[in-house]
């Protein structure tokens, strides 16, 4: 994604403004959007990509770092999208996409709480797809499988032989993700094997999906 963005950075005068901020905390995504707005700086491209998973038993995890998970996956998507989106539609014209997980099409033993974020995060965002179209502006979820980040370290989740055959390069996720929004469309489950999943997924029962999942994840 860094690669991405210095080529595009190359192409392009880029003026670029750093903020660092806990998205997690109330009220932090309004608190940005005023902060921007003093800046005289319009949001045209808003990509929700803050967010982390925690991997385990869910009674083993601490419930104030699952809590934060879901406050961050969710709460602040939620304030982002809607204090930004409001601004593009007034403007009648902009982009938001959500990034949302492979894991938000099923139940997932071992990532329970993660998988029902992105869960909700794919759906807010397949439904603010058609919602928001006629105000001109673009919505699109990217729902990436593994990739090759230090996410599933962070999360300390084991991995397996299926994970590294499905792995992908986070360049290839990220130009998948963009060119998605910029066509529009409404999801994206980049890769072969992600998407060939998903399809299996409406075949399977669900007490099946849950099994294989459950046995995947494990390592």
């Amino acid at each position: 994604m860094d690669t991405l963005a210095e080529e595009l950075r190359k192409k392009h005068s880029v003026e670029v403004a750093v903020i660092g901020m806990d998205l997690s905390r109330a009220g932090a995504g309004t608190e940005l959007k005023a902060d921007l707005d003093a800046r005289g700086i319009a949001i045209e491209i808003l990509v929700n990509n803050a967010g982390f998973g925690i991997y385990g038993g869910f009674l083993d995890q601490s419930l104030e770092k699952t809590t934060e998970m879901m406050r961050l996956n969710m709460m602040a998507v939620t304030e982002l999208t809607h204090v930004f989106g409001r601004g593009m539609a007034e403007r009648r014209g902009g982009h938001i996409l959500l990034v949302a997980s492979l894991l938000g099409y099923q139940a997932v033993p071992g990532y329970a709480a993660y998988a029902a974020t992105k869960a909700y995060v794919l759906l807010l965002g397949e439904a603010l797809h058609r919602e928001l179209a006629p105000h001109g502006v673009s919505v699109t979820t990217l729902c990436p499988g593994p990739s090759a980040t230090s996410f599933g370290d962070i999360a300390g989740q084991r991995s397996s032989l299926l994970l590294k055959i499905m792995t992908m390069k986070p360049r290839a996720v990220a130009k998948a993700g963009l060119l998605a929004m910029l066509r529009p469309k409404a999801s994206r489950v980049p890769g072969f094997f992600n998407s060939t999943m998903v399809l299996l997924d409406r075949l399977m029962p669900r007490w099946m999906q849950r099994m294989i999942l459950g046995k995947v994840m494990a390592g």
